[in-house]
């Protein structure tokens, strides 16, 4: 098994607000991403690791301010924790892969799945040529 990266390495490949978010568990403010009004054909990738997390036909509009999506790529490519913080109960989402913070998720989604997959656009990467080498690690 690979020795995980550190802040160092980390520091070095993303952008500050990058940083941030997948490695501290920021958020960005709402409406304020680059995917949240974007609903291009693609893959969503881990901005980190480019593990490919979403496709763009699980994409909705939610109204939230945030990229939203009703189902993972594929099962386990997303790792769920509690998280309590804030005085909330909300179910924290990262990157399997990685360990990269992507947002959370809700069980009030509006299709079948029942579910929101609320993720921050700092976290992700559009790739609308999914079968390329787009993604991997840094920016």
């Amino acid at each position: 098994m690979a020795k995980p990266k550190d802040d160092n390495y980390w520091r070095d490949q993303l952008t500050d607000e990058e940083f941030e978010v997948c490695r501290k568990g920021g958020t960005e403010a709402p409406f304020s991403g680059e995917y949240w009004d974007v609903f291009d054909d693609g893959v969503y990738r881990c901005r980190c690791c480019g593990e490919v997390l979403f496709e763009s036909e699980a994409k909705f509009q939610s109204h939230c301010g945030w990229p939203s999506f009703d189902a993972e790529f594929t099962v386990g490519v997303i790792r769920e924790l509690a998280d309590s913080s804030f005085g909330m109960e909300r179910v924290e989402i990262r990157c399997s892969q990685c360990d990269s913070h992507l947002g959370h998720v809700f069980d009030d989604g509006p299709t079948e799945t029942g579910l929101r997959y609320c993720v921050n656009s700092l976290s992700v990467k559009l790739d609308q040529e999914p079968g390329g080498e787009e993604g991997g690690e840094g920016k």
